[in-house]
């Protein structure tokens, strides 16, 4: 089973994927786990990365590309993953369909949780309100501010993927509003009806 979770920040992909991971023994791969484990593997690809890191420069589209495509080999994946945080552009994912395609798989389903931008402000600044009231830590960008700014940039760069995965007919979309077991239900649908394919 290969998925990947699409939605901005705050719809809850973190959740479900973990209760995909739980249910079906799939990894979640996160592109920055990714990179840090390629780096301290010391990899060429890792070598690569580190040096544009120490730089003070963004990775580039062809190194995550070349990280994702080992990563996927590894044992762990053979039953599938679950992509977080990659593909972020059409670039990326026109990419991942060519790579998949050169190793003989393919997507089962792209997941995206539709949500209300503003509710999940609203959402947002009551986690913030919970957190500090029990007393816990919390993270210097969860504030409105650079919230806002967080769902400006995925409605710019990463929302583009819904139309490109509608066009390859493998978009399924889910009210991410919903409560989060009636989300991972509606996920374990789509999951289903992937496996029946």
């Amino acid at each position: 089973m290969r998925l990947i979770l699409l939605g901005p920040p705050g719809a809850g992909k973190g959740t479900q994927a973990q209760r995909l991971v739980e249910r079906h023994g799939i990894p979640q791969l996160s592109t920055g786990d990714m990179l840090r484990k390629a780096v301290a593997e010391g990899s060429d690809v890792g070598k690569r990365a580190k040096a544009v890191m120490d730089a003070g420069q963004l990775v580039s589209d062809d190194i995550v590309n070349q990280i994702v495509s080992e990563r996927i080999d590894d044992p762990d994946c053979a039953k599938g993953f679950i992509l977080d945080g990659y593909p972020r552009t059409v670039p990326q994912a026109e990419a991942l369909t060519r790579m998949l395609a050169e190793k003989g798989l393919r997507l089962d389903a792209v997941i995206e949780l539709k949500v209300d931008e503003k509710a999940l402000v609203n959402r947002m600044e009551k986690r913030v309100a919970e957190t500090r009231a029990a007393g816990g830590e919390v993270r210097a960008d969860d504030n409105p501010e650079s919230f806002r700014k967080r769902l400006d940039e995925y409605r710019q760069k990463t929302a583009p993927l819904s139309d490109y995965y509608k066009g390859t007919g493998e978009l399924v979309t889910i009210d991410g509003m919903a409560d989060m077991d009636t989300v991972t239900a509606e996920i374990e649908n789509v999951v289903g009806a992937a496996a029946l394919k």
